[in-house]
């Protein structure tokens, strides 16, 4: 390299500084309308749209690449939270080393907001108190769920804005300004006070002819009773598990501890302590921390993909219908709020079964659909 040519590790870091996130974007937004919106901000070198690897659909964030690091500044100074295709927009720096978001440092939890506080009036609220990385609402179909982050770039700025906003009225309501704690933290939290306080008892494997009676009996032993409901499906038949309310704590650990592991009516009982919303939360997540973990190690194979799926296609469906081409190591149907969305994954061992199968099931008629199938591209994870 010649002496005077510019060092590539500055000029990347040049280059990161003038990207932004946009975040909180319509569906219909492309990456032409993002360029549109920002070029009178400065030159730009691309904007994109973030899409699922399989399905294509947009995930709702992109990102805008400025030439110059002071337009993109100007940018985010003056045009977070316009509109584009009629919705707001949030603007953040991009931040491709994750490992301060994923630190928890600087973030801050807010709850009890009134529903007419939004992104912009949340950033506004709590920008005198330090240089704000990315600020959310969270929001549901019918506006916002009342709580939100911030999160700033230092702890001193985030403890700033709990010291002085913590127990404020906002819109006539007391907020909540605490730090950020990750799900697990809050689980253990509750997991360690339910404890010594529990009153609702979780039971499973008991028979189909349990009803909220025969459980009523079974618990009323240990103490008063508050609620029974064993839990049933949409044609009433039992899950095989349900809930006993009492009105002490006392009463519900006897309860554990007495019949936890005993055998009724050749069942053996699982008896314990109700677990908390966020503690079943928690596990799930360090369940599908476990299997994607797993999946990570698994070998690579070759997908297809298969489109018009029949609403009545489910994985095990779309496995038996191609397992007869080779070695399946996974089948998967797009599905959105229990509906197939009429798109799948296969994935076979080798180039020669996954090409057999586009071969012989392309235009095949399926349920009531003929499905169009075609060949992925070979990815060493999917």
């Amino acid at each position: 390299m010649g002496s005077g040519e510019p060092n590539p590790a500055g000029k990347k870091k040049k280059y990161l500084k003038a990207a932004l996130y946009v975040g909180d974007l319509d569906p219909d937004v492309t990456e032409d309308m993002l360029y549109k919106k920002f070029r009178p901000a400065g030159p730009l070198r691309f904007t994109r749209i973030c899409r699922d690897p399989v399905t294509r659909s947009p995930l709702g964030y992109g990102y805008v690449n400025f030439r110059f690091p002071a337009d993109a500044e100007w940018a985010l100074n003056t045009m977070n939270f316009d509109l584009i295709n009629g919705k707001p927009f949030r603007l953040m720096w991009s931040q491709p080393d994750d490992r301060l978001r994923k630190s928890g440092v600087g973030n801050i939890f807010i709850k009890n907001l009134d529903k007419s506080i939004d992104n912009r009036a949340l950033f506004y609220l709590f920008s005198a108190f330090g240089n704000i990385l990315s600020c959310k609402v969270v929001c549901d179909d019918n506006g916002s769920k009342g709580y939100a982050y911030v999160h700033f770039d230092s702890l001193a700025a985030a403890n700033r804005a709990i010291w002085h906003m913590n127990g404020v009225r906002l819109n006539n309501r007391q907020v909540y300004v605490g730090r950020f704690k990750f799900p697990e933290e809050r689980a253990a939290e509750v997991r360690t006070r339910d404890k010594a306080t529990f009153t609702n008892v979780f039971i499973k494997n008991f028979g189909d002819d349990m009803d909220d009676e025969k459980l009523k009996d079974l618990f009323s032993e240990y103490g008063t009773i508050e609620s029974v409901k064993v839990i049933r499906d949409t044609n009433g038949k039992s899950k095989g598990f349900g809930f006993v309310r009492y009105e002490t704590h006392e009463a519900a650990q006897k309860a554990v501890l007495d019949l936890h592991g005993k055998s009724v009516d050749g069942k053996v009982l699982y008896v314990g302590r109700a677990q908390k919303k966020i503690e079943r939360l928690a596990e799930l997540r360090r369940r599908f921390e476990r299997l994607r973990l797993k999946e990570k190690n698994r070998p690579p194979g070759v997908p297809i993909y298969i489109k018009n799926l029949d609403e009545t296609i489910d994985d095990e469906k779309l496995k038996k219908e191609f397992s007869s081409f080779g070695s399946i190591s996974r089948a998967k149907v797009m599905v959105e709020v229990g509906q197939g969305k009429g798109f799948g994954v296969v994935c076979f061992s080798s180039f020669e079964e996954a090409t057999k199968a586009v071969d012989e099931m392309n235009g095949r008629v399926v349920g009531a659909k003929p499905l169009h199938v075609t060949l992925g591209q070979v990815r060493r994870r999917w």
